[in-house]
Formats: C-alpha cells, sequence, structure tokens
C-alpha cells in the first residue's frame, strides 16, 4: 500500500490535517488511507489493554470518521482523491501511526500539542511521528480564530 497517510482523531485540529490530506492526494491522484485510533491504555508488558467494548468503540469511530470523510469529499467535487480507505485500529495512536508510515509515501497529521511544559514531558503523537515516522510528515497546524 502506499499514497498519502491520514490520522484522524475527531478534533478539529485532526479535521484539517484530513482536509489538507484529501486535497494533496486530490491534486497528487494518489490513494488516501484515513487512519482512526480508538486508544486504550498501555499494558506494561507492551501492547494494549483491550476490552470487548473497544471493539464496539472502535466501530463506531470508523463510522463516524467515514461520515467525516464522505462530508469532505461532497466539498471537494472533483478535487477528491481517486481512492479512500478508511483504517481504524486499536492501541496506542502514535505507534500504530509510525507502524502505517512504513506503507506510506506521506503521513499527515494535525497538530493539537498541550503546550508549556506538558508537552516536553509527556510529547504528542504530532511529536512523535515526526521523530519516527518511516516516511515524510506533514504537520498541519489549525487555524485558531482571531
Amino acid at each position: 500500500m502506499s499514497g498519502i497517510f491520514v490520522g484522524v482523531d475527531g478534533s478539529t485540529h485532526s479535521q484539517t490535517a484530513l482536509d489538507w490530506a484529501m486535497r494533496e492526494a486530490g491534486i497528487r491522484r494518489a490513494p488516501l488511507t484515513v487512519i482512526t485510533v480508538h486508544e486504550v491504555a498501555a499494558s506494561g508488558w507492551g501492547g494494549s489493554l483491550e476490552f470487548p467494548v473497544d471493539e464496539v468503540l472502535r466501530e463506531e469511530e470508523k463510522k463516524a470518521v467515514h461520515e467525516l470523510v464522505n462530508k469532505v469529499v461532497a466539498q471537494l467535487g472533483d478535487v477528491a482523491p481517486p481512492e479512500i480507505t478508511v483504517r481504524a485500529l486499536i492501541g496506542q495512536p502514535a505507534p500504530l501511526l509510525i507502524e502505517a508510515s512504513k506503507d506510506a509515501d506521506l503521513l499527515v497529521v494535525g497538530s493539537r500539542g498541550s503546550g508549556g511544559f506538558a508537552r516536553l514531558l509527556l510529547g504528542s503523537v504530532s511529536t512523535q511521528v515526526a521523530e519516527h515516522a518511516q516516511s515524510p510528515v506533514t504537520i498541519v497546524k489549525h487555524d485558531r480564530p482571531s
């Protein structure tokens, strides 16, 4: 698989990243893979702690992302990408996006950041992805109202 991959978590910042990625994929005539991750707690033994309800929530999030994608496609018209795939995963967003970057020509994420000292201590998904992805990364900044 190749093309443009974009991480979406339902935030306004990730919606801005989705808009940008869809336009870029449309301009390049490249396939677009939209990835959403139902985040669960990390296990101390590696991996994630998953429960049966997580699968239900993953499916709900996948449906919501499909609706969002359809809305953006309707706005783009002829500029929409030729092919769009939605993948809904369960786990930790940064490692899963980094893993997905192995197959991507470009990985796109939004920039939320918690700001200040907390961000330096914890890091953010976009920072981890930018540092460890195996493809080029575009971090799309959300315009804040004046």
